[in-house]
Formats: C-alpha cells, sequence, structure tokens
C-alpha cells in the first residue's frame, strides 16, 4: 500500500500540472487563437498530431480532400496552417508567386544534412537560387535532348521486358516497372551511373527505401516534433540506411574519378563550380542533390506512368483513340523521339495531363510562410485572407485538381478536357466555355507555379511521351484477369475515399506511393522485331 501510495502522488502532482497546461492550450487555441474562426476538424485545431496522424495512414490527402466537401474552400489543418482550394491562391501573388514567401519551417524536417539542404529543402532564397541555376542547367530541355539516347536505351529496356512477358504469358506490375525505369534513368541523368535496376536485383532494395525515407519526412513534415525520432528509426532500419546511402556515396565517387566529359549528367555541369566558394558548390552538397534526383526524378514520373497506363486500361475509347495517333503519326518505333513529330500528338499530352490531374505524383501540401525577413507594413494576403504572421500556408494539389468548379466529372478521365475545338466549328467554346477552360488550365498545377517550381517538368514529360508512345507502338495491352487486375483500383462500398474503381489509388507519402496496374501485353504485328534488332 505504501508503495502505491508513493506512486500515485507524483502521478496525482503531475496531473495537477498537466491536465490544466493542456486546457490552456486547447482554450488558447480555439477561442483566442488568430486562426480561431476559420473551419477545421476539432482535432486539427488543437495540434499538429492531426497532420501527423493521417501522414501516418498515408491517406492525407484524402482527409484534406473531404474537409474541403465539408468546411468550404479554406480549411484550418493545424493549429497554425490553413489549407486553401481555389485557383486564386496559387495564382495571384500570394502564395507560391509572392515574393515576400518562403518555404515553411516544416522543411527543416525533410533536410538529410542540415548544414547542406538540398534544392527541395532550402528555405534560404539565395541559397535555393544559387542550386536551381546549377541543377536546371542539366534539366532544361536542351539539356535532355541531348541525355536523350541514353533515356531511350533504358526505355528499350523496358520495352524488352515487357516483350518478355508477353512471351511468358505473364502480367506485368507497372508500379514496379515504371519505378525501375525511373531510378535506372536519373541514376545516369544524375551521375552516369548504372543502377540496372530494370534487370538486375542488386540495387532494388533503393526503391523500397526511397519510399521508407519520403514517408517519414512527410510524417515529420506535419508533426516537426517527431522528426527526434529519426535516430532510433533510422538505427532501427541501420541495416537499409547505410545499404542506400553507401550506394549514393558509391555513385558519387565512381563519377568523380571519370572525366568530366565522360558522360553527358548533372556532374558534367556541377564540375566546373564545385570549391568555387559561395557562388559555386561545396562537395559536400554532391550527396544531397544525388539523393533527391533519385526521390523526386526516379517515383513522379513512374507515377504518371502508372496512373495513365491504369487509366488507358480502364477506358477503352481513350486507349483506342491514342494508341490510333501514335501509329498514324509514325512509321517505326525507332522513329518515336523528342522533336515536332512527337509534340503533334496531342492526345497523347491530353493523356498525360488527365493522368497528372487524376493522380498528381505529388500529394503533399507544399507549406509556405511569410518570410521571417520581410518588413514590409502591408498585410500579407492569400485570397482575400489577412494572414497572421508565423501562420503556414498552402494548397492541397489533390483537392485542386478535382475541384469541381474547375474540372467537372473530376473523377472522370476525360483527357477531351484539354483538347481546343476548332474556332468556328459547330463544338466550337462559347465565350463562357472559353473562361472556364482557361480557368481551367491555370488551376492545373501538378508541378506547381514559381520560383520553387519542379525544375523537372521537361524530363517527366519527355520521359513519360516517350515510354507511352513506345510502348503503344509495339504492343497492345489489358487489365490482367481476375483479382490481380484489380490491383490499383478503388473499391466500390469503401466509404473512406477509396471506392472509387476508374481512379488510381495513391498513398500520400509527400510523393505518391501506389502498387499496379497489373496488365497483359500482347505483341503488335511483328514491330516487336525492331526491338530484337535494337538490342
Amino acid at each position: 500500500m505504501t508503495s502505491l501510495i508513493l506512486f500515485l502522488v507524483p502521478v496525482a502532482y503531475a496531473a495537477y500540472i498537466i491536465i490544466p497546461l493542456c486546457l490552456l492550450l486547447a482554450s488558447s487555441r480555439l477561442l483566442f487563437h488568430p486562426l480561431r474562426s476559420y473551419p477545421g476538424p476539432l482535432f486539427a485545431r488543437l495540434t499538429d498530431a492531426y497532420g501527423a496522424y493521417f501522414a501516418i495512414r498515408k491517406r492525407l490527402h484524402i482527409v484534406t480532400y473531404q474537409n474541403f466537401q465539408k468546411y468550404g474552400p479554406v480549411v484550418r489543418q493545424a493549429p497554425n496552417r490553413l489549407v486553401f482550394n481555389t485557383v486564386t491562391a496559387v495564382h495571384a501573388k500570394d502564395i507560391y508567386l509572392s515574393p515576400r514567401v518562403t518555404k515553411g519551417q516544416a522543411y527543416r524536417c525533410s533536410q538529410l544534412r542540415a548544414k547542406y539542404p538540398s534544392i527541395i529543402n532550402a528555405l534560404d532564397k539565395d541559397q535555393h537560387r544559387r542550386k536551381r541555376k546549377f541543377v536546371g542547367q542539366a534539366l532544361t530541355e536542351r539539356s535532355m535532348r541531348a541525355f536523350e539516347p541514353t533515356m531511350t536505351a533504358q526505355i528499350n529496356v523496358f520495352l524488352r521486358l515487357l516483350l518478355t512477358s508477353c512471351e511468358n504469358g505473364s502480367f506485368a506490375n507497372m508500379t514496379e516497372r515504371c519505378q525501375r525505369l525511373g531510378v535506372d534513368i536519373v541514376g545516369h541523368l544524375a551521375f552516369g551511373y548504372p543502377f540496372n535496376t530494370q534487370i538486375s536485383e542488386t540495387f532494388r532494395f533503393m526503391l523500397a527505401g526511397i519510399d521508407g525515407m519520403s514517408w517519414r519526412i512527410n510524417t515529420y513534415m506535419q508533426f516537426p516534433p517527431l522528426s527526434g525520432f529519426e535516430y532510433v528509426l533510422a538505427r532501427l532500419g541501420q541495416k537499409q540506411v547505410l545499404k542506400f546511402g553507401d550506394a549514393v556515396t558509391t555513385m558519387i565517387k565512381t563519377r568523380e574519378a571519370q572525366a568530366k566529359s565522360a558522360h553527358h549528367d548533372l556532374y558534367s555541369i556541377l564540375a566546373d563550380h564545385i570549391g568555387k566558394g559561395q557562388d559555386g558548390l561545396y562537395s559536400g552538397e554532391l550527396w544531397p542533390e544525388a539523393i533527391l534526383f533519385i526521390m523526386a526524378g526516379g517515383s513522379t514520373t513512374a507515377s504518371a506512368m502508372s496512373a495513365l497506363f491504369f487509366y488507358l486500361s480502364r477506358n477503352p475509347d481513350s486507349y483506342a483513340t491514342l494508341a490510333a495517333e501514335i501509329r498514324s503519326n509514325f512509321g517505326s518505333g525507332s522513329e518515336i523521339c523528342s522533336g515536332p513529330k512527337l509534340n503533334g500528338c496531342k492526345y497523347l499530352r491530353a493523356c498525360l495531363d488527365e493522368a497528372l490531374r487524376m493522380s498528381p505524383p505529388s500529394l503533399t501540401t507544399l507549406w509556405r510562410e511569410q518570410d521571417p525577413g520581410d518588413c514590409s507594413d502591408e498585410p500579407f494576403i492569400v485570397d482575400g485572407h489577412v494572414i497572421p504572421r508565423g501562420t503556414q500556408v498552402g494548397v492541397s494539389l489533390y483537392s485542386l485538381l478535382h475541384n469541381e468548379e474547375y474540372f467537372p466529372n473530376s473523377f472522370e478521365f476525360r483527357p477531351e478536357r484539354w483538347l481546343d475545338p476548332p474556332e468556328g466549328s459547330v463544338s466550337a467554346d462559347t465565350d463562357e466555355q472559353k473562361v472556364a477552360r482557361a480557368t481551367m488550365r491555370k488551376a492545373f498545377v501538378p508541378f506547381i507555379i514559381g520560383d520553387r517550381s519542379c525544375a523537372g517538368k521537361p524530363m517527366a514529360y519527355m520521359e513519360a511521351s516517350l515510354t507511352i508512345a513506345r510502348t503503344l507502338w509495339y504492343f497492345d495491352f489489358e487489365a490482367a484477369p481476375g483479382k490481380a487486375g484489380e490491383v490499383g483500383a478503388g473499391q466500390p462500398g469503401r466509404t473512406d475515399g477509396r471506392g472509387r474503381p476508374g481512379e488510381f489509388q495513391l498513398e500520400d507519402i509527400f510523393v505518391a506511393a501506389h502498387q499496379g496496374p497489373n496488365l497483359v501485353f500482347r505483341k503488335r504485328g511483328n514491330f516487336w522485331r525492331e526491338l530484337e534488332v535494337e538490342e
């Protein structure tokens, strides 16, 4: 009994202190906080743990969409966070185009090396501008044209593996196929390094490592105090973490031992600037940029391609229209390359854009806040709302791209929405329809906008266009029979936002995680023999 009393006394004293403090904090955030008038879930208005809970479950994008349906276009998603679902918040000089904002402090949680942040999580504007100047040179359209032969070689590996699936009578999991293709391409683009994950298991562990790292970072960004457990979590998965780090280090050291001109890659552009002081790059900055290239460059384009394979396999009219466009515009598979003819495939671009809209590769809200160094007396206004200092603001891309005001029938795959009807034709847009179409295009921001927009947009469109077009030249495909063919689709009857069988299901881990679709491929005539010649 004495021992029990000795235990209960300090517990009681702790409760007397902690409970009033919690009540005081709760009343402050609900009744006296500058954002108290904004609607949102009670748990979200009380604590950042709300976002972390759904980030851990990988469905924060769905919950955010559901909150907009319940509360309206502006939702308080955390005590000091407002998320918007309007095109005005994106395009007016409010958030992503405003010179008065910087990335939110939450991005510090994604810095693997605090001394050397990457281009994606550098909070300092000058530091980001310097990095983007160098990294962006490797991703311009001109640079990508020079890199195209290397990219095409990897796409040919992808196609020959599909040919093997045809001959074996097995289905192909397109998430796995596209992710391996993506990682192999960015390995060459970043440091001229052959990961060869398409044909070898040696580096395939990196794919799971990328997802695990992205998931943890996304969770930390919702509830930064959790980042204090990164050391423990990293130790638990130490073997995989060390393998991932060793692989990146090997890639960098291998490239450093080669001549700058050995490959057309990121390193060949950065090499002349390494060790040149503040205007150049420090050697320690290569590691985080390499991680970024592998994580972002490999996974995002793979998500876009996986999604489009899914939607084409579920929408036979769109499939037939796209296949006819590709097969009527080219005379051989080897003829399919970047240039005017591929750019002229308008339906291909419409299909890519519709897949990016329905299943955006980046799902997390990209938080911004008023720059602490902003000394302006003018209020910081977002979509007509005066934003208090210290408040993080952002737009949920998944929600915006499914906003019925801008995208009618937003959960239907309709590439035709991106095609302008000919002027003077019976189907020509009225003035009202032209305004609606222009607004729709403004709302389409899968790569975000502003000086922090995705630098890899030219690469993503080139890789996806070449891969999809060449696949349709050599093969026909359809969903695998039975349960295997349902992988990646929503399940009818579910009420958690995953009940749409026509929607490719994504998990929010900062970028998008997914499975499937499982497709069965068939050779198209004898066109596949070109692949044997190219081998």
